[in-house]
């Protein structure tokens, strides 16, 4: 068995999912960066614009044998709002759309299993938007993107946006619900 392998996801601001994800166990590093558009080398500032098909996305790199695919999407769809299209928060455009950047067969077949049974759940009020595309390409964002919240604690988005999802990280932990 592989002992790293990656998966790309958006949803919303990638600062919120990188903090999230570099708390997680089995997870090896995550990278802030830009994909599922059409413009080379794109710049946060293009990106924004929403002219560009990029969301803002995350590299998550895992250690299967320690977390699973499975569990990393559990993670990714309990800590955002999968059904609001192009949109989390405040944050609006199709640069924090949910989407899954699947780069093997097998996650793309586990995210649509996943989203499947999560709108047959009955856990959410509305139909999940989040899409499920091939990867093909990633990004780096800029340098004062990567490991934001860890730099900018006390940033205001950082206190109003990402520390309540953080604290729903611990509770979910705590309490072993997801995983």
């Amino acid at each position: 068995m592989n002992s790293e392998e990656k998966i790309y996801l958006g949803g919303g601001c990638f600062w919120c999912l990188e903090a999230i994800f570099q708390r997680i166990p089995g997870v090896l590093s995550v990278k802030s960066g830009y994909s599922g558009g059409t413009l080379l080398n794109p710049t946060y500032e293009e990106v924004c614009s929403g002219e560009t098909g990029h969301a803002e996305v995350v590299e998550i790199v895992f250690n299967p044998s320690q977390i699973s695919f499975n569990q990393i999407l559990d993670f990714f769809f309990e800590l955002h709002d999968p059904t609001t299209l192009n949109r989390q928060g405040s944050d609006v455009g199709t640069q924090y759309r949910s989407i899954i950047l699947a780069t093997n067969p097998d996650q793309f077949k586990v995210s649509l299993q996943k989203i499947s049974q999560l709108n047959s759940s009955g856990k959410y009020q509305s139909p999940l938007v989040t899409q499920v595309v091939k990867f093909e390409k990633f990004y780096l964002a800029e340098d004062y993107h990567q490991n934001f919240y860890n730099n900018n604690q006390n940033y205001p988005y950082c206190k109003i946006v990402i520390d309540p999802k953080l604290k729903k990280l611990i509770d979910i932990e705590k309490n072993q619900s997801i995983i």
